[in-house]
């Protein structure tokens, strides 16, 4: 039996977002960086173009490969992966801010990747939101 929770008002009161101190890079995988990347990677993604691979700032830099970087968010509640609704909720609260979001979801949380600069910002949001719902 699984301690996952499914109802939309009881993940956004636990959800207990986290501010994780790096920030990362979404990069694309080549045969000459793999090694480097997939080791380092929090979360890859396989698309018919190629293989994104989700990386500290700090390594992408290392390796040359630009792009804009993500803080990370994670919503701490045990997230059910049928739930309905929190990645709506979450994406659209930030939306409103103007803050894009980026969510993944695993198997134990689901994961905010917002604009490193507004990674602050973007948790007094998501905080502000769980304690509306508690």
């Amino acid at each position: 039996m699984s301690d996952a929770v499914g109802e939309l008002r009881a993940m956004l009161a636990g959800m207990a977002p986290r501010l994780d101190p790096r920030r990362w890079r979404f990069v694309l995988v080549e045969p000459g960086n793999a090694p480097q990347l997939l080791g380092a990677a929090i979360a890859t993604i396989r698309e018919d173009e190629g293989v994104t691979a989700i990386v500290p700032a700090r390594l992408a830099e290392e390796l040359g490969m630009e792009g804009p970087d993500f803080a990370r968010i994670t919503l701490t509640v045990h997230s059910d992966l049928e739930g309905i609704g929190l990645t709506a909720v979450v994406a659209s609260a930030l939306a409103e801010a103007g803050i894009a979001c980026n969510m993944i979801a695993a198997f134990h949380h689901d994961h905010a990747f917002v604009p490193a600069d507004r990674g602050e910002e973007a948790l007094e949001i998501l905080s502000a939101l769980q304690a509306g719902h508690n």
